[in-house]
């Protein structure tokens, strides 16, 4: 489930490199032998690495003893302890990251590898790695993203197209309450406006108080994407300021959204809607955790529409009462800019989430190229990433149906709560591109938890083909040495800005109306370096062109 737009994190989880970090690292570590293989990898609470099932099916596929240091799934606790492993000298054969919680970028693969920390893996990818070298050939933009700056690979990233994550900036409304008040789901923002302000006064949940949210969401989420997109294209935001969320390419421009006017036009909306009580006042402090609470409420069907990726994030699929099947996706509003939405883009970035270190012998390399190349292949892909046939999945029935109903069906997820470490997980999403996510056996009745994804699936096709001509493809744009360094600092000062500015303008801490505050909301971007911003984007832009 992860694209551009929720792999944000991954980005902000990547510590800065300098080459006195890896000073310890220029010696030679002591390596173990042949048969036994080092990886450094996350493991989450419900996982132990070494006896878990895929563990042992790589262990005796390949003959090799396989020794894990772990980290949490928390970006930032797994970054560091990823920068220290390196540090100390004494790290792994291997790293096997996942891109949202940390991977490597490019300046940490050209300094690692120009220390020779880690090896090159352009020799090792041929004949003895047929899937692998099949799926460079299928998706060349999958090759491009392993290629580093200055020409080698020299780790494996991962390639995941989920259809549904990479239109992230979804209203999901509830269908029950606009049949209860005999209305239609919105068109525009005066018409969203206008169900929301039945939400609030006519009691749609029958309970006879007024405890109506009618629209709510969670910090960093996708609120004022979804709300600002009809005025002005707007990218989906994440929560650290780490990617470049505020960018745009207006005729071949880099441009600072925030320092147009129909941005501000795009916020007085949402102040306005905020100023009539229509938007909850939690909306941009809330965690994920209470908005589940809000949206599993012990006192009924309290929420009337919320801004997230997908309703799971809000709402309990299995609660007793059926409420998860009242929410329907709302398409993208139709406003003075349209009805654009947010694209997250395809299915991986640069970088790399699997890498070599030179602790590995000759024999250890081939050996871990052999289990990556079958953790590619279809079989190992299924194996690792969703566990036992029989327990964790299972083949194609007669009658089964594939997400994407134009593809042969492959396999079909089974709930196994209590085998969760029968799997890597994550950590094998190597290749999952749009034939292996679509050939995925999913029920016909999206209102079952069976149906679940195809209900997302279905629910995304009403946002694609709305992507903006304005998108800035800052995927595309490698930015390295000095400017990369540069860039760190200004970017995650001027985006994290920007996140708060918003927030303060929509909720009315700053008066969005006022010519002064507007005033100096720009000066604080000037100070905070945002003509320096868009001028390195534009510079790499333009060198790629």
């Amino acid at each position: 489930m992860t694209s551009r737009f929720t792999r944000a994190a991954a980005a902000g989880a990547a510590l800065a490199v300098s080459a006195s970090a890896f000073a310890a690292c220029s010696s030679e570590p002591e390596t173990t032998p042949d048969d036994v293989i080092t990886i450094f990898a996350p493991e989450n609470a419900d996982m132990d690495m070494d006896s878990n099932a895929f563990t042992k099916v790589i262990e005796e596929k390949f003959d090799v003893d396989l020794q894990f240091e772990t980290t949490t799934y928390d970006g930032a606790a797994a970054g560091e302890k990823r920068q220290i492993s390196l540090a100390s000298g004494d790290y792994p054969d291997a790293y096997m990251m996942i891109p949202w919680v940390d991977q490597f970028n490019n300046d940490e693969l050209l300094e690692l590898g120009g220390q020779g920390v880690i090896v090159p893996l352009d020799d090792l990818i041929g004949e003895d790695t047929p899937n692998i070298a099949a799926a460079f050939e299928d998706e060349p933009d999958f090759k491009n993203a392993a290629t580093a700056s200055d020409g080698k690979i020299w780790g494996l990233p991962q390639w995941n197209e989920c259809f549904h994550c990479s239109y992230g900036t979804k209203l999901w409304m509830n269908s029950a309450w606009l049949e209860a008040l005999n209305l239609q789901q919105p068109t525009t923002p005066e018409e969203l406006r206008t169900v929301l302000e039945a939400f609030k006064t006519q009691d749609p949940n029958g309970n006879g108080k007024a405890d109506e949210i009618p629209l709510s969401s969670n910090v960093g989420g996708t609120l004022l994407p979804y709300l600002m997109n009809p005025f002005i294209y707007t990218s989906g935001f994440n929560a650290e300021g780490t990617t470049p969320a505020s960018l745009a390419a207006v005729n071949g421009e880099v441009v600072l959204q925030p320092t147009r006017d129909e941005w501000r036009t795009a916020i007085e909306y949402v102040n306005s809607l905020y100023e009539d009580g229509l938007i909850d006042e939690a909306a941009f402090t809330q965690n994920g955790e209470a908005l589940y609470a809000k949206g599993n409420s012990a006192e009924g069907v309290i929420l009337g529409s919320v801004s997230i990726l997908h309703p799971a994030a809000f709402v309990d699929l299995a609660a007793a009462d059926g409420r998860a099947n009242q929410y329907d996706a709302v398409p993208p509003l139709t406003g003075p800019n349209g009805s654009d939405t947010s694209w997250g883009g395809s299915g991986g970035a640069a970088g790399a989430s699997f890498v070599i270190t030179n602790r590995a012998s000759e024999a250890k390399q081939k050996k871990l190229m052999q289990i990556m190349d079958f953790i590619f292949s279809t079989e190992g892909h299924i194996q690792g990433e969703f566990g036992v046939e029989g327990v964790n999945w299972e083949g194609p029935g007669d009658d089964d149906v594939a997400l994407d109903e134009s593809m042969e069906p492959l396999y079909e997820m089974l709930a196994a709560p209590e085998a969760v470490n029968n799997a890597w997980g994550a950590m094998t999403q190597y290749f999952s591109d749009e034939t292996f996510r679509g050939s995925q056996i999913v029920g016909t009745d999206i209102y079952t938890q069976s149906g679940y994804e195809r209900r997302l699936f279905e629910a995304t096709k009403l946002y694609e083909g709305h992507e903006s001509d304005e998108a800035f493809p800052h995927w595309d744009v490698p930015i390295t040495g000095d400017a990369a360094t540069e860039l760190a600092t200004i970017q995650t000062n001027v985006e994290s800005f920007v996140i708060q500015a918003s927030a303060e303008f929509a909720t009315g801490s700053r008066d969005i109306e006022s010519d002064e505050d507007w005033a100096e909301f720009q000066q604080n971007l000037t100070d905070l370096g945002a003509d320096r911003y868009v001028e390195i984007y534009q510079q790499a832009w333009d060198e790629t062109k």
